[in-house]
């Protein structure tokens, strides 16, 4: 075979290479940077013909901030570049490059790979990793304020109770509470940021949720401001904690309110929609299915790409110096990924904001609560154990309790617990019992305490937001529950409900 046949014989080979390759590929000139050969899957994938493509040059397809930065693309490399298809739409895209002589000319062979859905998964990954190691630390913090803010709420509760209203200390206790409230608000953020907190989930109508929230919100955003609900049919419900949709609806309308300062429309639509494989394919922890989508609009100031990228990003704030904390779209983030749907932001500067929450449907048949009949003055005659190892808050909690006219019998462990259990021959109606403790937790003090006394109910409290409450049955719904901080006032009410039987399972603590 004459050296003329072998490389004609080679370009065929190279030609059928080229063009059947599954990734796009191309030749272009090393000094022109135009475009000398493209196969197939390059036309496909960037939408431009073949002629078009050998009208253009390199720069063409790339993001100008790219091309000033570096010109050319080097050759025998892997690099990542931002390529714009013709549709408009931007892409990542690895590009493996290598030297070659093509119609005489020094020319470089490049393999383009889409890696705009693999560049996506990574950075929600890392977003991830980032806000568990933060939320590690928000949790501890959370715990031990929550402690300490037991105490100082309650105490100050006390204090507004024993003080007549003008007293010159009144107001003095007054602000203590006031902070001590904005404190508790602060602890409930990073708890919810940091996905560690108790969930009361249920079934409920966003339709609902909304409807009986819509007063409360305009009053929140002012006049100058038009709310307009729109409420989807045949919406279905979804699975979550009410308290904490709230929270995340609360949220987006005050971020909204304060991108229209001098006043707007502020829109709220609920729709039920079906994401598919190829749209949930970029989005971690979502699967395709039927969602509720929860979408809140303003027509505010927007945002711009830079602003976007760090929106989820814990203590990141758009607003002033003390007013913001920087937790809001965070603790949107994680409730919404906690009850397994996901979140999508779009904006533009001077265009505006449209957030848009997805959470699974639930197929699930509506149940009308009856309404709680008011509650009756109860003589507290009934004896209490408490187990809380935080020698504050135990102190706190039995002054609460005894003065209600409880029998309290207080341990600051669990093998303490048990002694005063094991000794105490008379009936003991309630445990009350922190859920996480040194060496032993609540759960399993309850549930080797309920054989003894299966008349007993039991009462979980604790400010934690360690695996340990959240792994602990308590999300079930089958316990009875009291997050710290409490006050005395939200304590008595609690233990007056678990005691005068409110239809749940004295032996939960089985769970």
């Amino acid at each position: 075979m004459s050296a003329k046949e072998l490389l004609k014989q080679n370009d065929i080979k190279f030609r059928l290479l080229f063009e059947v390759n599954p990734l796009p590929m191309c030749v272009y000139d090393r000094e022109t940077l135009c475009f000398m050969e493209v196969n197939q899957a390059a036309v496909a994938h960037y939408g431009y013909s073949r002629e078009e493509f050998l009208g253009m040059t390199i720069t063409d397809i790339r993001q100008p901030e790219e091309t000033a930065a570096q010109p050319a693309v080097d050759t025998a490399v892997s690099c990542q570049w931002r390529h714009r298809l013709k549709n408009g739409r931007v892409i990542d895209v690895e590009i493996a490059s290598h030297g070659i002589s093509y119609g005489g000319r020094p020319s470089v062979l490049a393999v383009l790979q889409d890696v705009t859905q693999r560049n996506q998964l990574e950075e929600q990954l890392r977003q991830s990793a980032k806000m568990e190691a933060i939320g590690m630390l928000a949790g501890g913090i959370a715990h031990d304020f929550n402690n300490l803010l037991t105490i100082i709420n309650g105490y100050s509760q006390i204090l507004l109770g024993a003080l007549p209203a003008g007293d010159s200390n009144y107001t003095a206790a007054e602000q203590i509470m006031k902070a001590g409230e904005r404190a508790a608000a602060l602890t409930r953020q990073l708890l919810a940021f940091s996905r560690g907190q108790v969930l009361q989930a249920k079934a409920i109508d966003l339709n609902q949720l909304l409807a009986g929230l819509e007063t409360m919100l305009r009053r929140l955003i002012g006049e100058d401001i038009d709310l307009r609900l729109a409420s989807g049919r045949d919406l279905g419900q979804v699975r979550a904690d009410p308290g904490q949709m709230e929270q995340v609806v609360m949220n987006l309308v005050v971020n909204a309110r304060d991108a229209m300062p001098r006043g707007g429309v502020l829109t709220i639509e609920t729709q039920h929609v079906e994401l598919d494989e190829n749209y949930v394919s970029t989005r971690a922890g979502m699967k395709p299915g039927q969602y509720v989508a929860l979408i809140v609009s303003d027509n505010g100031t927007g945002m711009d790409a830079a602003t976007l990228a760090r929106l989820f990003q814990p203590f990141f704030t758009t607003k002033g110096q003390g007013k913001g904390t920087g937790l809001g779209m965070t603790m949107v983030f994680s409730i919404v990924k906690q009850s397994g749907g996901g979140v999508e932001v779009y904006s533009e500067p001077g265009k505006g904001t449209s957030v848009k929450v997805y959470l699974p449907r639930i197929d699930q048949p509506k149940v009308i609560e009856p309404e709680a009949p008011p509650a009756k003055a109860v003589s507290a005659s009934e004896t209490i154990l408490l187990v809380e190892d935080e020698d504050l808050v135990r102190s706190l909690v039995r002054h609460t309790l005894r003065s209600e006219g409880y029998t309290v019998l207080d341990a600051p462990n669990a093998e303490q617990a048990r002694r005063v259990s094991a000794t105490y021959k008379r009936p003991i109606h309630l445990l009350i019992t922190d859920v996480v403790m040194p060496k032993e937790g609540g759960r399993a003090l309850a549930e080797s305490l309920i054989p003894r006394r299966p008349a007993m109910k039991v009462l979980f409290m604790s400010g934690y937001t360690d695996q340990a409450v959240v792994t602990s049955g308590l999300l079930d719904g089958e316990c009875h529950f009291i997050q710290k901080p409490f006050t005395p006032a939200a304590l008595s009410r609690k233990v007056r409900e678990v005691l005068g039987g409110d239809g749940k399972n004295s032996h939960s603590a089985r769970g």
